[in-house]
């Protein structure tokens, strides 16, 4: 089992026990607020006794002082005390500033009467007298406790989700760019010894065109390698015809492709628009994006290349004529693993948004796309100002 599948595992766990923890406190203040309203109604009820017995005041003066500190002793119930027709005759354990306005206690003994029943107070000679109240403020907090409780522990899920997955993420990237600068330095010693044999070819017989094309092909290994090395360092930007990365991309695919795959770039080779870009990412984007498109059309078919030249931005289109994707797709061709080939990991899309936004602080998507109807790939790369 991996490192990967524990992290899972843990996840699961944490997620399981935060749920567990969170119904177990909702239950158990649940079952703790029903029991203390019981016991503040009969709080209310006994101080509702007290009250009718001290006016019926045929009691010992001993009681009448007992029946006085019951009376008393309510500091944390509300309580509006009225009579037979809803009448305020007294009130108790409200905001003594609140209570000088009719209109607030006659709105919170219509909450009172929505809430709960009162208690009766039945006085000599068949009168009566109601007791309003409602929970004290310690009740209603205990009310909410839970609530609070379970957006802790819903937050701490979240923040614990995404540290682990940050974790994760990061672990990851570190094996990509050791992977790329293991790549880098393997590709190097080969690389070098091409590129001399080669000029020994060329040397020795220099009227072999097949040299010239093994001397591309070593430069592209040497491009390749300069790119493995970037990965997981700041590239350096530098201001250059974007026009003429382009061209030279272009012309290293349509060499090495079918002849049946119709190339074209707008505008003309001797166009410039200048931006800051790094060659070595740049063009190694826009390779694998055209060689994507090659893959879509399976060999045959059209790959259009256009350059527009805006106030602020540069905008590159790359379309093809190839059997296209779904729209729910379009974001998921950019995510790391992503891929509809037999063969292959499914990073360069990955890679490719990677280098534009982060790297040259671009926009990269797919502009439009249908099933058998092609592809358009649009970047959008700012232009040096000042």
């Amino acid at each position: 089992m991996n490192i990967y599948r524990y992290k899972t595992l843990w996840k699961l766990a944490l997620i399981l026990f935060a749920v567990i923890l969170g119904l177990m406190s909702l239950l158990y203040t649940g079952n703790l607020v029903e029991k203390l309203k019981a016991e503040e109604r009969k709080k209310v009820e006994i101080w509702a006794e007290a009250t009718r017995q001290v006016i019926n005041a045929s009691d010992s003066l001993q009681n009448l002082e007992f029946l006085s500190d019951i009376i008393d002793g309510n500091t944390t119930v509300p309580v509006i005390w009225t009579d037979a027709s809803d009448k305020i005759l007294a009130v108790n354990n409200f905001d003594p500033q609140k209570i000088k306005d009719d209109r607030y206690l006659s709105k919170r003994l219509g909450k009172m009467k929505e809430k709960r029943e009162p208690i009766i107070i039945n006085l000599p000679g068949g009168d009566i007298q109601k007791v309003y109240y409602r929970d004290s403020i310690i009740l209603r907090q205990l009310i909410y406790y839970p609530y609070v409780q379970l957006g802790v522990i819903v937050l701490f899920i979240i923040v614990s989700y995404m540290a682990f997955s940050s974790s994760r993420k990061a672990e990851q990237n570190q094996v990509w760019v050791g992977m790329s600068k293991e790549t880098a330095h393997q590709l190097g010693t080969p690389t070098s010894s091409l590129a001399g044999w080669i000029e020994i070819l060329q040397m020795k017989h220099p009227d072999v065109t097949i040299a010239e094309e093994m001397a591309r092909d070593v430069l592209r290994l040497e491009k390749v390698t300069e790119r493995f090395s970037k990965i997981g360092s700041r590239p350096d930007l530098s201001s250059g015809n974007v026009v003429q990365l382009v061209y030279q991309t272009i012309d290293y695919l349509r060499s090495r492709s079918s002849s049946k795959i119709n190339f074209s770039v707008e505008p003309g080779p001797e166009s410039e628009i200048v931006i800051l870009f790094n060659g070595a990412l740049l063009g190694w984007v826009i390779e694998n994006i055209c060689k994507n498109a090659i893959d879509a059309t399976e060999g045959e078919g059209d790959i259009d290349i256009r350059l527009n030249d805006g106030t602020e931005n540069v905008v590159i289109d790359i379309t093809d004529s190839g059997k296209g994707i779904s729209k729910s797709s379009h974001k998921k061709i950019f995510s790391p693993g992503y891929t509809t080939k037999e063969r292959g990991w499914g990073l360069g899309l990955s890679l490719a948004k990677r280098i534009i936004e982060e790297y040259h602080h671009g926009k990269i998507f797919v502009r439009h796309s249908e099933p058998g109807r092609g592809t358009c790939i649009r970047i959008i790369l700012k232009k040096v100002t000042g």
